[in-house]
């Protein structure tokens, strides 16, 4: 026999379990946008690594088909330039600034299949001028762009779909995030008309997450739609014949 206690007992544990689902999930996803991050570096690196060997590999074989032309070879100069020039290649390629991420007025016009990805490459700037809620949002948001980023693939840039994707994530997002950016550090924890400029943030971010979240399942209702009609064909076709 239950007791109003043991129910308030179970209720509880309950609750207590979707907090830590909850939690659980936020760290996945907290971690899976490290790992993209990481890679992404790995990724730069590695192609400044084969920029350095494929100059290296030029300068050498210009220099060997030098010495093949001149009647004495390159000489010992030619050699220290050759080394001197390799040596300016590799360190001119390795110490080159990254690949800056696009500007908000770079995302207002880049094609719509690219521009979740390049949002969230902006998004990944920002980062460290934001305070630690709106960080996770952030990284919350970038994972509903990793969503969202398939479903563009067959959407042209002027249709309605693709523009309202642009206007939200190319377009008001970034000036959400600029409008924050020009308050003053020392007054973004000042309250005004009942809120901080800290709490709106994370309260417009909220909002633009989800709004995000609602375009892809707006976008993917087609799909959705045709698997449960073909769901719904099987049974009827092969667990109907079974029964009669």
């Amino acid at each position: 026999m239950t007791t109003p206690r043991s129910n308030e007992v179970d209720a509880q544990i309950e609750r207590a379990r979707e907090v830590m689902a909850r939690i659980s999930q936020d760290y996945r996803g907290q971690a899976g946008q490290t790992v993209k991050r990481v890679r992404r570096r790995a990724r730069s690196a590695l192609q400044r690594l084969i920029l350095i060997a494929v100059a290296n590999a030029v300068i050498l074989i210009a220099a060997m088909v030098t010495g093949l032309i001149l009647p004495g070879g390159i000489g010992i100069f030619g050699a220290l330039a050759a080394i001197m020039l390799m040596l300016a290649a590799t360190l001119a390629i390795a110490l080159a600034p990254a690949a800056r991420a696009p500007t908000p007025a770079k995302l207002a016009q880049v094609d719509i299949k690219a521009l979740p990805a390049q949002t969230e490459r902006w998004l990944d700037a920002q980062r460290p001028l934001l305070p630690a809620p709106a960080v996770q949002l952030v990284d919350r948001i970038g994972r509903r762009l990793d969503t969202l980023s398939p479903q563009l693939a067959g959407v042209d840039n002027d249709t309605a779909e693709a523009m309202e994707v642009r206007r939200l994530i190319g377009e008001q997002l970034p000036a959400f995030l600029r409008d924050y950016e020009r308050v003053p550090e020392p007054l973004r924890r000042v309250e005004r008309n009942g809120q901080t400029p800290d709490t709106q943030l994370v309260d417009g971010l909220k909002l633009i997450e989800k709004e995000i979240g609602d375009m892809t399942q707006r976008l993917a209702q087609a799909d959705l739609d045709s698997l449960s009609t073909r769901g719904r064909f099987l049974e009827m076709k092969y667990r109907d014949e079974k029964a009669e």
